[in-house]
Order: C-alpha cells, then structure tokens, then sequence
C-alpha cells in the first residue's frame, strides 16, 4: 500500500542519513572517495550531468549511484528483464529465448544479478555481445550471492557489462534493500517483461514500480498448474502484455525499432523486413539447433502443413536448406 511504502522510503530515509553520518563521523570524502577508487568504483550523484535521465525521473530516486564497468546511456532505452531465482525449466528457456532475442537486436537489458531467471539474461547478453546491467541490493564492493562472483567479475571487465548501486560501501544484503532496489531496475528501461513469478513473489513489486513509473508492463505466459506461472498470469489478467516473441515488444514499444543498432547487424535487419513472425519464430528455433520438420513443430506447437510451408519459404527465401536425414539449417 501506499502508507507502508511511504514508512519504508522514511526508514530507508532514516537509514541512508545515518550511514552517510557515520561515514562522516570516520572518513573524510578524500578517504571515501580513495576507497571508491581502490574498489575501482565510480560514482554519479543526482546533481551531475551524466546521471541517468531515467532514474532522475522516477518517484523517490536515488541521491547517488555508484558503478562499475560501461554504464552506457542506450540503457535508458532498454528493457527490464525479472523473475523468480528458482525458475523452471520453461521459465530458464523462456527467459534464454527473449533475452537472445534482445540481444540479436543490441537492446539493452537491465536486471538484478540474482540467481535465476537474473542470471541467465546476463549471461545470454553477454554471451550475445549486447549491454546489460545487474542492479545491486547492498554495496559495489559486496557480491551477492557470492555464487555469482565469476559472473560479477564478468559484468565489470566486459565492455558490455555494468554493476550499479544506490547504497555506500560496505552495505549488507540485507532483505529490506532488495524490495526499494527494484524501482531502480522497473525505472531504468522503458519496460518490464516478468518471466516467471509466484502469486507473492518479490518480482511483482518490480512490476508494480514500473507501473507507478509509467513503464509498460510484459509477462510471459505460463503453465496454469505451475506456482511459477500464477504472478505471471495474474499480470496478464490485469492488463500486462503477453510476450510470445519480440514482436509483442516492438509492437508496444515501437521506438525501440528506431534504436535497435543494425551497424553490425544487417542480416538481421533484413530478416525483420522480410519475415513475417511466424517465419521469423521458426528461423530463430532453427538458428539454435538444426531440427527436423517433426522437431519444429512439436516444439512451436504448430500445425504440421504450416510448418511445411514456413519451411519451403525460408528455403525459397535463402535463409535455411535442408540437410541430410532431413534436417534444416540456417544457411
């Protein structure tokens, strides 16, 4: 409710003002700002002009925030990617699926470095050579889950990785900085897709931020019978657009078609002019793995004469061709 969230911003209020007095009370900002330095740590406060746009806008934001590695402005035109740390099996694909799909297209993504569905969008990113941002609970120096520090190190030394923070040095991970953390990561993009989330999961308060933030609001659809999938379908319910493919996104979002960096990327530029989406959902399954016209379709859960006839135009198009034993490949 809006009472309780206005006593947590006062005792995040109260919180913040004491620690920054006991930083007072110990160092001097030369000695802070040393320990910045020797953390390999910068920091932006809401004063300075390179402080993001988007975060400067939001309801309640951050005073100062303190980062690591490429904090590139093309974040501000990208896409918060959130869901549950112990994530299914379909919530892991659905997640790799989105987050390559992002990736192809060089949008940036924004999450929380948390394990799970977190994980896994940085890691597709990266792995795809595309921006993408962990947003941290407690301190730049503090790696949480400690399980996650070789991907931390990864965020930092890529070019295309970025670890901010709103809370000092030395901050804890404790449970209450996880929730305000989120308006952070909803305030960032210019949406929230919601892979997979229990019916009281922590990832719908994200949603409900980018909400209150103006933000537009996605959710994969799920299994009725899976927990996983309750938080997502209640979204959905309540006006979220579902994501099948990108194209549900650069439908709502459409100036994103307008930012999407082809320099490097002229076949898929052409692919997004010549394909329509059911053509371009088939190339992309086959662009993983060669796969059979049987394998197609079970997995896409399409009818097996459309299949076909996707297939004859992808050939006829000279995107795949078909290989020995019957099995289709992206030429």
């Amino acid at each position: 409710s809006d009472i309780k969230k206005g006593v947590l911003d006062k005792t995040f209020l109260l919180k913040t003002l004491n620690k920054i007095k006991d930083n007072i009370d110990t160092l001097n900002l030369d000695i802070y700002k040393e320990k910045l330095l020797n953390n390999k740590s910068k920091y932006l406060t809401i004063y300075d002009s390179e402080f993001p746009y988007n975060l400067k806008n939001i309801q309640n934001p951050p005073l100062i925030i303190y980062y690591k590695g490429n904090l590139n402005e093309k974040f501000e035109y990208g896409i918060s990617v959130v869901g549950a740390r112990k994530c299914t099996n379909y919530g892991a694909w659905a997640c790799e699926y989105i987050a390559s799909e992002l990736s192809r297209l060089k949008i940036p993504t924004i999450s929380g470095l948390a394990l799970g569905i977190d994980s896994i969008v940085h890691k597709t990113c990266l792995r795809g050579d595309s921006l993408t941002m962990g947003v941290l609970g407690n301190g730049i120096d503090v790696v949480y889950p400690k399980s996650n520090y070789s991907l931390y190190e990864e965020m930092i030394i890529s070019e295309k990785g970025c670890i901010i923070t709103e809370y000092p040095l030395g901050t804890k991970p404790i449970g209450y900085n996880f929730p305000r953390r989120n308006r952070l990561i909803s305030g960032f993009g210019l949406g929230t897709i919601v892979v997979e989330a229990k019916e009281k999961s922590g990832t719908l308060i994200t949603a409900n931020y980018a909400g209150e933030q103006g933000k537009e609001i996605f959710a994969i659809p799920g299994n009725i019978n899976s927990l996983y999938s309750k938080g997502t379908n209640s979204l959905i319910k309540d006006g979220a657009k579902i994501v099948n493919s990108i194209y549900d996104i650069l439908e709502e979002l459409p100036q994103l078609k307008d930012l999407i960096d082809y320099k490097n990327d002229d076949e898929q530029k052409e692919i997004l002019e010549n394909l329509t989406e059911e053509e371009y959902r088939v190339y992309k399954l086959i662009h993983r793995t060669p796969l059979s016209l049987d394998e197609i379709y079970r997995k896409l859960d399409l009818n097996i004469n459309e299949v076909s006839v996707i297939i004859t135009t992808l050939e006829l198009k000279g995107y795949i061709s078909e290989l020995q034993g019957g099995i289709y490949s992206v030429i």
